[in-house]
């Protein structure tokens, strides 16, 4: 896990991880004061026995000795400076109850916005099964240019749409983009061609880029990195929720078809959009700014949380990562500190496999529907089918990110996606699906399908290795670019001139997931070898040294040496 470097009052620096779930008995002998417990609980099942709900549960920091605390303390301008106390302490019972209330508070609304989101950009798929290409008179290339034309305009919107949502705040943003794009995913009703639809594919990413790491970014706000890393493995559930719920819908509203002498995707497109605009606006009064910020005519005057519940979640969270108070909420990304950001090369691993890990699964989750109508499954059969993959999916994701955080391993827990759709790739290359049961295909695809997904981990993994709110803003933009990036190229890999075995893509899909373990690995190593290198540094260091670095470093978020690199 990273970790930060504290000063011990009696001996030299010590280790304290501020990111792990695990404080070893040794660290926590270096603040006898807190009487901390053995061990920090992370999940429902470990918690039981010797686990006293009532033991103190502030854990170990650079806070507890007063010559780091000094370097770490939060500046005066930070929203929740008035809310840190490095002396404060509150039970695992407090932590625990506070935990639930922010996630139903927070976390809930957040999973029902991004439901949102893929309802307005996954319903393409749906809208493909009620001759959406014959109606616009449209073939399968001019469907991958549209999935292009998003991908791009989303990518492209990410890191504009981040810096908006730091100067104004996510809770203001995040909201506003949901009306616009809400009006756009409305006006699709109307389409009339191949133009149209890309030009509502294009404003429809403008608008939608930067949501995700827009709130992931609101979202750290209130947890610490392990939650967060859980937290967005329920968030992207609530992605594959509302694919489920878009299949639900699509097969009641395209029986409309031929209603006011429309058909059934119009109405799809239509019921959606507004639905979005509903939760848009519901956002503007939902969101508070922050912690401490809760407070509103529709929140209560009181607000959310009590002085003492602000305390936790203040403390809580700056124990575990001090940069985290470096940056207002409302305060602006410079010119100087965005360049900085992207040459943050310590970075770089992670937006390579961001660019490639989704390609191989990409192309056959596009075409899933047009593959199923193929074999000759019916419009609405098709559409139900899409539901099994997503709730497998479901299962798998959430099993990996927890199995991610309780082995304390994010590389090669991630890399297990790509061994999973190897065997299914290999047979859709080599096999003819023209001769095969189409129930033996649908079977095999809802099995590619339903591989686990890594996004919810590496994003997570993202935000601890940049180790700076600047930092964490603009990585998280940059690693979502990239992620639409090799959605562009997963766009274009099944062509016409390929079709229907795509024998040529597939094979491509197949090269590109052997290639992803080696990236994978790589990227372990690389990790593993910075903090070496920096453990030798720092060891070489004396006390005076160390301390004399923390006082007058000039360096930033990961470049820091007490830093160290989760992998």
């Amino acid at each position: 896990m990273a970790t930060v470097l504290a000063k011990d009052k009696s001996a030299l620096a010590t280790v304290v991880s501020l990111s792990d779930s695990d404080v070893s008995t040794a660290q926590r002998s270096n603040v006898p004061e807190l009487g901390l417990p053995v061990q920090q609980k992370q999940f429902w099942w470990q918690k039981r026995g010797a686990y006293d709900p009532d033991a103190i549960a502030t854990q170990p920091s650079v806070f507890d000795d007063a010559d780091s605390a000094e370097k770490y303390h939060p500046p005066s301008n930070w929203e929740n400076v008035h809310r840190f106390d490095s002396l404060f302490r509150w039970t695992w019972r407090e932590e625990n109850t506070l935990i639930r209330k922010i996630d139903f508070r927070i976390m809930v609304w957040a999973c029902v916005m991004f439901m949102s989101l893929e309802l307005d950009r996954s319903n393409l798929v749906q809208a493909l099964t009620d001759n959406f290409l014959t109606d616009l008179h449209m073939t399968t290339n001019d469907y991958n240019l549209g999935n292009s034309v998003f991908k791009l305009s989303f990518m492209c919107a990410e890191l504009p749409s981040q810096l908006v949502s730091k100067w104004l705040g996510p809770d203001r943003w995040i909201p506003l983009q949901m009306v616009l794009w809400s009006i756009v995913a409305v006006s699709q009703f109307w389409l009339t061609g191949r133009s149209s639809f890309l030009v509502t594919r294009a404003l429809l990413g403008i608008l939608q880029g930067g949501f995700i790491p827009d709130i992931i970014l609101y979202l750290s706000y209130f947890y610490k990195h392990f939650e967060l890393s859980i937290r967005l493995a329920f968030f992207w559930t609530a992605m594959s929720i509302a694919d489920i719920l878009s299949a639900i819908l699509a097969y009641g509203l395209l029986h409309m078809r031929g209603v006011a002498d429309k058909s059934g995707w119009r109405w799809l497109f239509l019921v959606e959009g507004l639905l979005t605009l509903v939760i848009g606006l519901l956002s503007a009064v939902l969101m508070p700014p922050g912690p401490c910020q809760t407070a509103s005519w529709f929140r209560g005057k009181n607000g959310w949380f009590t002085e003492r519940e602000e305390k936790i979640i203040v403390n809580r969270v700056l124990r575990e990562d001090p940069t985290k108070s470096t940056m207002h909420n409302r305060q602006p990304i410079t010119p100087r500190t965005l360049w900085k950001s992207l040459c943050d090369y310590d970075l770089w691993p992670l937006y390579v496999i961001g660019l490639m890990f989704q390609i191989p699964m990409t192309p056959p989750t596009q075409y899933i529907t047009l593959s199923l109508k193929g074999l000759g499954f019916g419009t609405f059969q098709t559409n139900l089918l899409t539901i099994p993959y997503t709730v497998l999916h479901i299962i798998t994701m959430m099993a990996l990110t927890y199995f991610a955080e309780i082995w304390n391993e994010l590389t090669l827990t991630s890399m297990v996606g790509q061994i999973w759709a190897l065997p299914f790739l290999i047979f859709f290359y080599v096999a003819d699906t023209s001769k095969t049961d189409k129930w033996v295909i649908f079977a095999l695809t809802t099995l590619l399908l339903s591989y686990p997904n890594a996004h919810p981990i590496q994003v997570g993994w993202n935000s601890r290795n940049s180790n700076a709110v600047r930092s964490r803003t603009v990585s998280a933009a940059c690693y979502n670019m990239v992620v639409q990036a090799g959605g562009v190229i997963s766009s274009n890999i099944y062509r016409a001139d390929d079709a229907p075995l795509y024998r040529r893509g597939n094979r491509q899909l197949l090269s590109i997931a052997c290639g992803n373990i080696g990236v994978y690995i790589l990227t372990k190593v690389y990790y593993v070898w910075r903090n070496k290198s920096r453990d030798a540094k720092w060891s070489a260091m004396t006390e005076e040294q160390r301390l004399n670095y923390l006082a007058t470093t000039k360096d930033e978020g990961s470049k820091r040496l007490d830093f160290r690199f989760a992998h």
